[in-house]
């Protein structure tokens, strides 16, 4: 490998004396007019010959540089993934495209190889501009290349849900594993179809294959749920097959699927409703329909009501409406485990729901 480094690096280092030696001639210097041509022919033998004895001269060292960047070149393409390799290579064809193109006016210039010269260095230079750049702006290209690939599934599937009458309705995982979305379905006030991701499915499954007896009970009272919800012929259920391997997060594929459906996601979770808000998208939150559906008490209503249990504060007692609603009863403690009637003094709203605070009804 080094005795044909040393051979092609003399050969390059003669081709450059060939091509001064010609750019010499074209100079037409009134110092050679006198000259004899043989001596003349000598000389640029000579010159040529001392080109290429520089070159041999230097070839070890070059080739040592060149061996030395070969190797720094390859542990770089070990570090890249595939995709940066074949981003790379789109950069470089890019970059000789360009080069071919610029270099062509080259070829006309008088000088003998001067232009085939100068084309070299432009291939060169553009090559690894193509490759640099092309590098440097990788994850923008990475993002263009999937938008476009991973929109042409979701519009097949869209083109399908749009035949259908009213906004599709997206269901995640939480709201599944919930259960109250069955008896909302069934109670008639969801329209439109109902669509449960695949990748849904997928995470259901992976509950419910959980080690955790209560994470493992949820994720297959979550797949009862689809396939309660599926048997209901009022009900039009549809099982998305697109996978966004692309997205890893399941809540990211769900704001994404709901954006390309142009629909709504059914959900409780909080952190996705507050997200899905910003990206302008419509959610339906089950936790927000139970909490609006909820009687209104006004103070001074009467409402029967069993003590459970005693409240923090000394005295009270506390019990629950048929909506799960909290009744704090001042001074119930001496009527845990009884039925009574109490009065309405005051309703108090939290981020966990209502929180209604009542005393005995006296007058009966």
């Amino acid at each position: 490998m080094n005795k044909a480094f040393k051979f092609l690096f003399t050969i390059i280092g003669a081709g450059l004396g060939v091509i001064l030696v010609a750019l010499v001639e074209k100079l037409d210097l009134k110092i050679f007019a006198n000259w004899n041509l043989k001596v003349i022919s000598i000389i640029q033998i000579i010159f040529i010959i001392l080109f290429a004895l520089i070159f041999f001269m230097f070839s070890p060292k070059a080739f040592k540089s060149l061996e030395s960047l070969l190797n720094r070149w390859e542990d770089e393409l070990k570090d890249k993934s595939v995709s940066e390799l074949l981003i790379g290579s789109v950069g470089l064809i890019l970059g000789f495209l360009i080069a071919f193109l610029l270099s062509q006016p080259l070829f006309i210039i008088p000088i003998a190889y001067l232009g085939s010269a100068l084309s070299v260095v432009l291939y060169g230079m553009l090559g690894y501009l193509g490759v640099k750049i092309a590098l440097k702006n990788k994850d923008e290209i990475v993002l263009k290349v999937k938008e476009v690939s991973t929109t042409k599934k979701p519009v097949k599937d869209k083109s399908k849900v749009q035949k259908l009458k009213g906004f599709p309705k997206i269901l995640d995982t939480s709201v599944l594993i919930d259960g109250r979305i069955r008896d909302i379905c069934q109670s008639g006030f969801l329209e439109g179809p109902l669509i449960v991701p695949v990748f849904v499915l997928e995470e259901l499954q992976h509950i419910a294959d959980s080690e955790d007896s209560l994470k493992r009970n949820r994720g297959r009272r979550g797949l009862d749920v689809i396939k309660e919800i599926q048997e209901d012929k009022d009900l039009e259920v549809i099982i998305f097959q697109g996978m966004y391997e692309d997205i890893p997060e399941v809540d990211s594929k769900l704001l994404k699927l709901t954006k390309d459906l142009e629909g709504k996601i059914v959900t409780n979770d909080y952190n996705l409703n507050k997200v899905a808000s910003v990206q302008g998208l419509q959610v339906l939150n089950i936790n927000e329909l139970a909490n609006s559906v909820k009687p209104v008490y006004l103070p001074g209503e009467e409402m029967m009501i069993q003590i459970v249990k005693l409240g923090k504060e000394n005295g009270q007692g506390l019990g629950y409406l048929d909506d799960g609603t909290m009744i704090v009863v001042e001074a119930g403690k001496d009527y845990l485990g009884q039925n009574i009637e109490v009065v309405v003094t005051s309703v108090l709203q939290t981020s966990a729901g209502k929180m209604i605070f009542a005393r005995k009804n006296n007058e009966k």
